[in-house]
């Protein structure tokens, strides 16, 4: 099972989305990193870019893909059985939500869904229940399009917060390729 798996800087969820790797990995998943710029970029209070960069390299084996170039070819060279974008940032699904491709990660999840595979979602966005969720809706009602399972983040000190159930990813993956 060929599976894309766009990260994007939601940077507060990043050690979780390396725990999904581990076990997309286990469950036999052959799994095709693609990395924002932000997250290849830049240093955080949550850890260093290059150090995460090098665990998804280690536990994916192979090098990411971080430029729009090499993105490109997840529609006609590299067909993927499925894209799992994780975390999906506010930022990434407006321009997912308006076909904005500049950068790697929107790039190859429309190649993918060019070939009308599955694309699935896992939210972690500080505005989902603000500005952010016009987008959000919008995606819900696109074709080939999954959402992990989703909640509030934190009601009392982020209300408009919203964050997938990360424990939720293989069963929706599975879910959108039955489908």
């Amino acid at each position: 099972m060929k599976l894309g798996v766009v990260i994007t800087a939601s940077f507060c969820t990043l050690k979780k989305v390396l725990v999904v790797l581990k076990n997309l990995k286990e469950e036999g998943y052959d799994l095709y990193p693609v990395l924002s710029n932000k997250v290849v970029d830049y240093d955080t209070r949550f850890g260093k870019a290059e150090d995460f960069v090098n665990e998804v390299e280690s536990i994916t084996g192979k090098k990411i893909v971080k430029d729009i170039v090499e993105a490109e070819k997840f529609g006609p060279m590299y067909k993927m059985d499925a894209m799992l974008v994780l975390p999906a940032t506010g930022d990434f699904m407006a321009k997912m939500a308006n076909s904005i491709t500049d950068n790697a990660a929107n790039l190859a999840v429309k190649a993918t869904l060019r070939n009308q595979s599955p694309i699935i979602v896992a939210v972690s966005t500080n505005d989902g229940l603000g500005l952010s969720g016009q987008n959000i809706m919008t995606l819900m009602n696109l074709k080939y399009v999954y959402f992990v399972p989703f909640g509030q983040d934190d009601y009392v000190k982020k209300p408009n917060s919203l964050v997938a159930h990360f424990d939720m990813v293989i069963p929706t993956i599975k879910e959108a390729l039955n489908r």
